[in-house]
């Protein structure tokens, strides 16, 4: 689901090719590390249940499971026009909460239907109620719930385009409900035209509407079949355009449309299928300017939630970078790293995948371009990278990748990390018990004693070779830690720092 670290011309010759082979299939598994599950989810709207059934302070309070009497008898009591109806409807969905009632319900004859004839009645709270108990159903783990309530998709869809913005909402979030559970559901709605309506939808001045459109989407665009039957309907649609407009003004307006809008795009550039449509609409620079308005008004105190939206954006832009779509792709905006920066601060404490996000989109910006490269040197950025070394062990791998992304680019950028304080707080890293974290050290490492020998004399002179020494033993790091004894000169009498045949192929 995350982009790979782009690749550009490095150190001339083939043997600096080889260099990066082993580089490339630790990067391979770095993605693979960051791949989530898909956030495949079900979200329920009771907002007065536990009040109006005798919960305390809003705890959740399960029914116990009916017997099939009582639930045919509750079935019969809303079928019958009497002024008890609704009372029955309100039983009935409060009994529904419970999932063997709910399986119970649905093989009833007709009990799927009694519901439809309610939800399209003319009486508004016959109407609401009936598509509560539906909303209940809805929310089932049991694929067999989700496709008893097939014959409903096309009134919800309907039903979108009602006045009633807490009916729309409870129609959007029923069907993005049906859309986790059900490829059967799904492949209905397709032909029933469901894209068109959310576009429709998408312009809605409702927060709330937003919200469950945003919802239903990000489900349909997790889905196995999105890259083929899903996402080129929503391409041929207005909805990147407006979902890109709506992410870019979350901090503005409704934080809570553009965290499921931004997720929505995110599955879309994971896809694989959409990136050069989305570059053409400029998501590129649109995204970019959102992090710089974040950074330029992010309290000291980030508050709750908003990494929620600051996270897929990092996605977005970490992938668009490193796709090869055609397009050509360049952001050269050094406020872009004092913005990355800055957010890296504020969610440091409080929210530590944050940080792996910025150095992953940090990881895309230096591998291929110099201009990010120079500009971080330049900006006296590096020591509050240094600093992230500690955090944790992706973000060790990682600040390490981006500062081997620096001396991929020759010998001055070398010197340039050399000056700065890089060499003393590399010691400690070399001395954890982590291979991963180790061995890219030793990538970094090598790089800077081939093209800047006076970082190698410099390493020696503070007791380098002692660490890498201890490394001989491990099977997974001894060859290239002692490729780089060879190149300090340890043992004694060994080439000095010529990248001999035998310190390519350890690093190849």
């Amino acid at each position: 689901m995350w982009g790979r670290r782009r690749r550009g011309v490095g150190p001339s010759g083939s043997g600096a090719e080889e260099l990066r082979a082993r580089r490339r299939e630790r990067e391979a598994a770095l993605r693979k590390a960051r791949r989530q599950e898909q956030l495949v989810s079900k979200r329920l709207l009771r907002e007065d249940t536990a009040a109006e059934e005798g919960g305390q302070d809003g705890a959740e309070i399960v029914p116990d499971p009916l017997s099939d009497d009582e639930v045919l008898e509750l079935l019969r009591g809303v079928q019958r026009a009497s002024e008890d109806r609704k009372r029955s409807l309100s039983r009935l969905r409060w009994a529904l909460q419970n999932k063997e009632t709910q399986q119970k319900f649905v093989r009833l004859d007709g009990s799927i239907r009694t519901l439809i004839g309610l939800f399209t009645s003319s009486l508004a709270d016959m109407q609401m109620e009936a598509a509560r108990c539906l909303h209940e159903l809805s929310h089932s783990s049991d694929p067999a719930v989700a496709e008893a309530c097939l014959p409903v998709t096309s009134y919800l869809l309907t039903y979108l385009s009602g006045h009633s913005v807490e009916f729309t909402e409870l129609c959007l979030y029923t069907l993005g409900n049906l859309v986790v559970e059900s490829e059967a559901v799904r492949k209905q709605l397709l032909p029933q035209g469901i894209i068109p309506v959310l576009a429709s939808c998408i312009q809605s001045p409702h927060e709330a509407v937003l919200e469950g459109l945003g919802y239903v989407l990000s489900q349909l665009l997790q889905a196995k079949e999105a890259p083929t039957e899903i996402i080129p309907l929503v391409l041929d649609s207005v909805l990147p355009q407006h979902m890109l407009r709506l992410v870019c003004s979350g901090l503005k307006a409704g934080i809570g449309a553009a965290v499921e809008f931004a997720w929505c795009l995110h599955y879309i550039v994971c896809s694989h299928t959409a990136n050069a449509a989305l570059l053409s609409l400029g998501a590129l620079p649109a995204l970019t300017s959102f992090l710089l308005d974040l950074a330029s008004e992010i309290p000291q105190d980030a508050p709750e939630g908003l990494e929620l939206l600051v996270c897929p954006v990092l996605r977005c832009l970490s992938n668009l970078l490193a796709e090869e779509t055609g397009y050509e792709v360049q952001i050269q905006d050094e406020r872009l790293l004092v913005a990355l920066f800055l957010i890296l601060q504020c969610f440091l404490r409080q929210h530590l995948f944050i940080v792996q996000e910025c150095l992953w989109l940090l990881n895309n910006l230096t591998a291929d371009e110099p201009f990010f490269c120079s500009t971080l040197l330049s900006l006296d950025l590096l020591p509050a990278l240094l600093q992230l070394l500690p955090c944790s062990q992706m973000a060790s791998v990682l600040v390490l990748t981006v500062l081997c992304n620096i001396a991929e680019k020759g010998p001055a950028y070398c010197q340039q990390l050399h000056q700065q304080p890089a060499l003393p707080l590399l010691l400690p890293t070399l001395m954890l018990p982590n291979p991963e974290v180790v061995g890219q050290c030793l990538e970094l490492l090598h790089l800077l004693f081939l093209h800047w020998p006076e970082a190698a004399a410099d390493f020696v002179r503070q007791g380098g070779h002692r660490a890498l020494e201890q490394h001989q033993s491990t099977p997974e790091l001894q060859e290239r830690a002692r490729a780089l004894l060879d190149m300090v000169g340890q043992p004694l009498g060994a080439s000095a720092f010529s990248p001999c045949h035998a310190t390519l192929s350890a690093f190849s």
